[in-house]
């Protein structure tokens, strides 16, 4: 039986790492799919050319064209603009929802079974417009976010406890912006929760860096936004998806009264398998924790209303 059929539309940094990375782990075979004539060419001959020496068997193929996305299992969308200093993640609202708009009409129209995977910003309301112009079921749509964000506040937790990043396993919830809420107690460090093994001023502390991580990597960057966490998160999404494995992964979902939250999309544990979202998981959070989750997926139900998606 031949490998899955991945497309990453955008061959920007996001695109291109996520595409190499689904590759190179021989996880699937991709078409990386750009607007941009040659771009997409390039950088997947490129990738190829590596094949000998990294060892995949997969393929990689570029392509300006929908038609030759045709059939994909799923498809990551990364294409838009990025952040640049100073804007928020809402600041892309508008632009980028009128690019994502064409590009899920086309994605749908040739793999109309394909799961959707989205990847770009402000992502929670970017995931609401995937699901409604697509007429997918929302099990089939949802959006990277959690993954991320929980991989930040693992590797700032393993940089304070002077550990392992891979011994951490952590959660953080919400919208993917400001309103995030990260779950400390949650959070383990090798079974034991973070909050036994720092303070809560500390905690508070990586809280914060969380939410404004990809703003600090921003301010470094100047012309552009992460690409390297990213693209691992995504990579991570589909594996689960792919294998099956039942993992709990923190993701954007449609929620339908979990949390007493529903008709929005937002940052929640979810089980992932081959059909999409198996199951969205309900955690203990404190009452100041659900408060917080509620606050934030209000700010993106605002931010929907923006948009006539009706």
């Amino acid at each position: 039986m031949g490998k899955p059929k991945v497309t990453v539309v955008g061959a920007g940094f996001v695109g291109a790492t996520t595409a190499q990375r689904l590759v190179e782990k021989e996880i699937a075979d991709v078409v990386l799919m750009d607007i941009v004539e040659g771009l997409p060419q390039g950088k997947a001959l490129d990738m190829m050319e590596s094949a000998p020496i990294e060892g995949f068997r997969t393929k990689i193929s570029g392509t300006n064209h929908y038609a030759d996305t045709k059939d994909s299992d799923l498809v990551v969308i990364t294409a838009g603009l990025a952040r640049k200093p100073g804007m928020s993640r809402d600041d892309l609202l508008f632009k980028n929802a009128e690019i994502i708009s064409g590009v899920v009409l086309e994605c749908a129209k040739v793999s109309p079974k394909a799961i959707l995977l989205m990847v770009t910003n402000p992502l929670d309301v970017i995931t609401y417009l995937a699901w409604k112009k697509s007429g997918f079921d929302a099990k089939r749509v949802f959006g990277m976010a959690g993954t991320l964000d929980s991989a930040r506040y693992a590797y700032f937790i393993s940089e304070a406890l002077n550990c392992a990043p891979s011994d951490v396993d952590a959660i953080v919830l919400g919208g993917h912006g400001d309103e995030m809420v990260p779950v400390p107690q949650h959070t383990k460090v090798k079974g034991r929760p973070v909050t036994e093994l720092l303070d809560p001023a500390k905690i508070e502390a990586i809280n914060q860096r969380t939410r404004d991580g990809g703003a600090e990597i921003v301010k470094y960057l100047k012309t552009g936004s992460a690409f390297y966490a990213p693209s691992s998160s995504v990579v991570q999404m589909v594996k689960a998806i792919f294998e099956n494995s039942g993992k709990m992964l923190p993701c954007c979902v449609y929620l339908t009264g979990q949390y007493g939250i529903r008709d929005v999309y937002c940052g929640v544990p979810a089980r992932l398998g081959p059909g999409g979202v198996q199951e969205v998981v309900e955690i203990a959070l404190t009452p100041e924790q659900k408060a917080a989750l509620r606050t934030s997926a209000e700010h993106v139900r605002e931010n929907c209303g923006k948009l006539s998606l009706s």
